[in-house]
C-alpha cells in the first residue's frame, strides 16, 4: 500500500550522486526503481538493456531483509553469471556484520557469487560504491555499521511518481529519525541504526513535503522506530502544522510511539494538528514478566489505558504490535490475555507476530553463541513462523495459537464494538472499515501477516525457486484463477457485511452516547477492578510498584 522507505531512502541518495556527477562529467546515469512487492522483476529484459551498454552498470538490492534474502539471491544469481556488478544491503547484510562474526547465515553465498555486501547507512558512503561499480572493482563488504552519518541536510526518501502509482497513489514514507534509545532483545533495529537519535531537520522534511506534495502525494508514514523519541519531534510537528494550516497542504501522517509517549507535553495534541491520523504502538505484551524477558521495561502496563484514551479523545485510530511467544505465553493464557484486551483497552487494530530470533537481534546472538537450534530457512524469518523452540509450547500449538489469535481478536462483535467506540469518539469510521476488512481476512484467506496483502497475488509458473519442480501452464493458470475467483468472493462478503455495520451505527441517533469499559475515563480503582491488572503475578507487582512510587513522592496513585 505504501511504497517502500528503503528504496526511497537510497533512490534519493543515488539521484543526489547523479546530479553531483560523481562519476565523472562523461557518464549519463539512469535510476530504474523496482519494488517486487508490486511489480514483476523481468530478469531476461533486464539482461538484454545490461547487454545494449556493454554490461556497464550495478544491479543494488536495497532493504533486504532476513526473509526476503533467499530470493535477493535468486535475483543476484543470473546478474552475476552475466558479470553484471551486483550489490546488496539492508537489515539482514547490516544485522549479521554487526551482532555476528561476519560468516554467519549464509553471507558466504555472497562471498561465492561475488555480490558486494553492504552494511550500515548509504548517505554519503552510495559515492563509494557507484565508484567502485564503475570501475568494476567492488570490494566484498562495504561495512559501515560502527560510523552512523548525521541525517540533517542529507539527501531525503523520494520516488517518482510512476513507481508510487503503483501502490496507493496518494501515500510515501520517510524517516524522520533513526535510532531507539531502549534494548528490547528481539528488535534489530537497536543493532543497526543504533541508540543514539539521529534526526532530519524540519527544514528537511518541509522540502520531502514539498516535493512529494508537487506530485499530489499528501499522506505518509513517518517510519521511524519511535518517533516520541526524536529529539526534534517537536520541530517538526510544529513544521507540519505550518505547512498544513497555513500553506494548505492536506497532510495525513501515520507513525510509530511507544506507550509513554502521552507524558511528553503537546505530543498527541501536536501530533493531531500536524495531521496525524494513524498510531503503531508496541504493545506487545500485556504481561509485564513477559515484558522483563525482552527488556522491554518501557512497557507500562498501568500506562496502557491512559495512553490508548489520549490518542481516543483526538479521534486518532491506534494499531498495536502483539507478541505471541515469550517464556511465560501458552494457548490458554493468550487467549485470556486477547479477550483482556478486547474488554478492557480502547485499542483499534491488533497486529499479531511470532517472537522471532531475527538475525541482527539480541535473541538472535544468545541462541547462536549458545549452540541452540533454530529454523534454518531464511524464508521463514517473517514473524509468521516459529523458528525456534518455546518452553512451553510445541511448534503445533504455537503455530495454532498465532493463526488462532486473528479469528479471535477480530470477530464481527467485537469489530462492531470496534466500530461504535469510533463513533462515539468521533474517529473516521471509513478509515477502521479498510483496516477491519485487511486485518480481519488476511490471515485467514492467504496464511500472511495482512502488512503483506494486496488485491492481487503476483505469480508466474517460470518463477518457483531453485530445486523445485515447473508446473505446465495448462495446471497452473487454471488453479490460479479458480483460487483468485474463490478469495474475491470471500472477500466481496467481507467489505459488504463491515459497510452495512458501518452504515447501521453511524445512523444510530445514540451513536454518540455508546460507551463501554474501555472507553470509561482512568479511575484510582482500577488495581482492583481490571483483569488487566489484577490477573497476572507481574500485573500485580507493577501496580505494587506504582504505589509504592506514588507514596514515597507522595503523589496521586494511578491505576
Amino acid at each position: 500500500m505504501i511504497p517502500s522507505n528503503s528504496l526511497a531512502a537510497v533512490y534519493g541518495i543515488a539521484a543526489d550522486c547523479v546530479e553531483r556527477q560523481v562519476l565523472g562529467l562523461d557518464v549519463a546515469v539512469d535510476i530504474e526503481a523496482i519494488d517486487e512487492t508490486n511489480t514483476r522483476i523481468d530478469v531476461p529484459a533486464l539482461l538484454a538493456r545490461f547487454r545494449r551498454h556493454g554490461d556497464f552498470g550495478l544491479v543494488a538490492l536495497v532493504g533486504v531483509q532476513s526473509n526476503q534474502y533467499p530470493r535477493a539471491l535468486d535475483i543476484a544469481r543470473p546478474f552475476r553469471e552475466a558479470g553484471i556488478p551486483v550489490a546488496m544491503g539492508g537489515f539482514h547484510v547490516s544485522g549479521c556484520l554487526s551482532m555476528l562474526d561476519g560468516r554467519a547465515i549464509g553471507l558466504d553465498a555472497c562471498r561465492e557469487m561475488g555480490i558486494a555486501m553492504f552494511a550500515g547507512e548509504a548517505e554519503t558512503r552510495l559515492d563509494i560504491v557507484l565508484r567502485d561499480a564503475a570501475e568494476r572493482r567492488l570490494a566484498p563488504i562495504y561495512d559501515f555499521t560502527k560510523d552512523l552519518p548525521g541525517m540533517e541536510g542529507s539527501p531525503v526518501p523520494f520516488l517518482p511518481k510512476r513507481y508510487v502509482a503503483r501502490t496507493l497513489d496518494v501515500s510515501a514514507s520517510f524517516d524522520a529519525g533513526r535510532g531507539c534509545p531502549y534494548q528490547c532483545t528481539f528488535c534489530t533495529i537497536i543493532n543497526v541504526q543504533g541508540r543514539k537519535s539521529r534526526y532530519r531537520s524540519a527544514d528537511d522534511v518541509e522540502h520531502l513535503v514539498r516535493l512529494n506534495w508537487a506530485h499530489g502525494i499528501f499522506k505518509f508514514f513517518i517510519t521511524d522506530d519511535n518517533f516520541a523519541r526524536n529529539k526534534e519531534w517537536e520541530a517538526i510537528f510544529d513544521r507540519l502544522i505550518e505547512l498544513r494550516e497555513k500553506g494548505g497542504i492536506p497532510l495525513a501522517l501515520m507513525v510509530q510511539v511507544d506507550v509513554l509517549c502521552h507524558k511528553i507535553p503537546n505530543f498527541v495534541e501536536k501530533a493531531k494538528r500536524a495531521g496525524v491520523t494513524r498510531v503503531f504502538i508496541g504493545l506487545e505484551n500485556i504481561n509485564p514478566d513477559n515484558l522483563a524477558a525482552a527488556k522491554k521495561r518501557q512497557n507500562k502496563i498501568t500506562e496502557y489505558r491512559k495512553m490508548l484514551l489520549a490518542w481516543k479523545t483526538q479521534g486518532i485510530m491506534t494499531l498495536a504490535g502483539y507478541i505471541l511467544g515469550f517464556p511465560a505465553d501458552t494457548p490458554e493464557t493468550i487467549r485470556r490475555d486477547i479477550a483482556i484486551i478486547q474488554k478492557e483497552l480502547p485499542l483499534d487494530v491488533l497486529e499479531f507476530f511470532c517472537l522471532t530470533p531475527l538475525p541482527g537481534s539480541e535473541d538472535h546472538q544468545t541462541l547462536w553463541k549458545n549452540g541452540i537450534p533454530m529454523e534454518e530457512d531464511l524464508n521463514n524469518y517473517e514473524l509468521e513462523h516459529v523458528c525456534t523452540a518455546h518452553p512451553e509450547m510445541s511448534k503445533q500449538e504455537w503455530e495454532a495459537i498465532y493463526h488462532e489469535a486473528w479469528s479471535l481478536y477480530y470477530t464481527p462483535q467485537h469489530m462492531k464494538t470496534l466500530l461504535r467506540r469510533t463513533a462515539a469518539t468521533g474517529g473516521p469510521m471509513g478509515s477502521l472499515v479498510k483496516l477491519l476488512f485487511t486485518f480481519s481476512t488476511t490471515d485467514r484467506i492467504e496464511k500472511v501477516h495482512p502488512l503483506q496483502s494486496g488485491i492481487l497475488r503476483l505469480r508466474h509458473p517460470s518463477e518457483r525457486r531453485p530445486g523445485l519442480p515447473r508446473e505446465t501452464p495448462w495446471i497452473f493458470w487454471p488453479r490460479f484463477a479458480w483460487e483468485t475467483l474463490y478469495k474475491h468472493a470471500i472477500l466481496a462478503g467481507a467489505i459488504g457485511r463491515l459497510l452495512v455495520w458501518e452504515m447501521v451505527i453511524a445512523r444510530d441517533r445514540d451513536a454518540r452516547a455508546y460507551t463501554d469499559r474501555a472507553l470509561t475515563p482512568v479511575r484510582d480503582d482500577e488495581d482492583e477492578t481490571l483483569d488487566l491488572l489484577t490477573k497476572t503475578t507481574g500485573a500485580r507487582s507493577a501496580v505494587a510498584h506504582v504505589k509504592k512510587i506514588a507514596g514515597l513522592t507522595r503523589s496521586v496513585p494511578v491505576g
